[in-house]
């Protein structure tokens, strides 16, 4: 396998194999990031795609899932994506899901058909960082996508048969507008009905922007006990109409938390309580990490 730069994918991806589609992220301008600055963004050719994948199947007698990295490989035109789709079904039967990372703006310029053309050649999951619900919170950010565009990909992979599983970050909006990015981030939760939200807790490395804001003191990094209270809020308000598989047990976060939305929203809101009464629950510093 051809890999240029360092390569990122999702905790639930860990046994996939992962397969360059393009180089960098489209968009990469969001602050709090760091993932592909040090990369220019290029879409590879499909022939130079199938060509790692014909290794790894010479390599590998079982591929049961392939993730398509890097930012967002849904970026590619529809026949550019079926040409690898349909490689993949057919040369690696075993495979039991294909997935990739998608901003909700790749998702709004495609066609329902489109979607649907790309759900019944193979595409199971497309991961979408949403960030927060807030506008707000995502314009300080520079996500450089709406909260209706956000809202409107999601909802439309879902009724094309493409789960979502779109990631939020707690911590986000700092001290000032904590209670804003919990607040609109829980309502957007329940409004989109993604089949998997998952929570992570703001961790700045460099070359990421808004670490430097913070070393200059521009930005204030919530406390652990205040990331709780802005978790506890949010989960107030996340009560979608469909049931959402919720985790936020990444290895930045302080509590681990497992659930169902809405059906476990109490019983979580309770476990953050108890945490907060007493810190000896929460993750120690120093084994927090992206």
């Amino acid at each position: 396998m051809r890999y240029i730069g360092d390569i990122y994918r999702p905790p639930s991806e860990a046994y996939s194999l992962l397969v360059q589609v393009t180089i960098g992220c489209s968009h990469n301008k969001c602050t709090f990031c760091n993932m592909y600055k040090a990369k220019q963004f290029k879409v590879r050719k499909p022939e130079e795609v199938l060509e790692d994948l014909a290794w790894a199947r010479s390599h590998y007698n079982r591929v049961e899932r392939i993730f398509l990295c890097d930012g967002d490989a849904l970026c590619l035109a529809n026949h550019k994506l079926l040409v690898i789709l349909d490689y993949i079904k057919e040369h690696f039967p075993e495979c039991e899901r294909v997935t990739t990372y998608g901003r909700a703006t790749d998702v709004i310029r495609k066609t329902d058909e489109e979607l649907r053309e790309l759900k019944e050649h193979g595409l199971e999951m497309v991961y979408i960082g949403a960030e927060s619900g807030s506008q707000k919170i995502l314009d300080k950010v520079n996500k450089g996508e709406t909260r209706e565009e956000l809202i409107e990909g999601v909802q439309r992979l879902e009724k094309a048969g493409i789960k979502t599983s779109v990631t939020f970050i707690s911590g986000l909006a700092g001290p000032d507008d904590w209670e804003e990015h919990a607040i609109e981030t829980g309502k957007m939760i329940a409004e989109m009905n993604a089949s998997y939200v998952s929570l992570l807790t703001l961790m700045l490395q460099p070359p990421a922007p808004l670490l430097d804001d913070y070393r200059e003191g521009k930005f204030k990094l919530l406390t652990a006990e205040e990331v709780l209270a802005e978790t506890c809020l949010m989960l107030q308000y996340a009560r979608p109409s469909k049931p959402c598989v919720f985790r936020s047990n990444h290895a930045s976060n302080y509590v681990s938390l497992r659930g169902n939305l809405p059906m476990d929203n109490e019983s979580m809101i309770a476990s953050l309580k108890r945490c907060m009464e007493n810190r000896g629950l929460l993750k120690d510093e120093r084994f927090r990490m992206l």
